[in-house]
């Protein structure tokens, strides 16, 4: 009987670091981790705005001040 409790206590000991290693993080690490998470989406969402703005700016070659010129005035003397 004394052997089956030691057993089970020594396997206990030895087990516990494996238990230990499913608690959750700290909460430090928990709200860094959402810091990341959050500029990582931030920063896809920049790049997707920057590259149809781009892609926009390719298509749209407008003079905005083209009604405020003479007819003559934007072309060569």
């Amino acid at each position: 009987m004394k052997k089956l409790v030691a057993t089970a206590f020594m396997l206990g000991i030895v087990t516990a670091p494996a238990f230990a290693q499913g608690k959750e993080s700290e909460p430090l690490e928990i709200l860094d981790r959402d810091k990341k998470l959050q500029a990582e989406a931030l920063d896809k969402q920049y790049k997707r705005m920057m590259e149809r703005n781009r892609k926009e700016g390719e298509t749209q070659r407008a003079d905005p001040w083209s009604n405020m010129r003479a007819p003559n005035e934007g072309k060569g003397k």
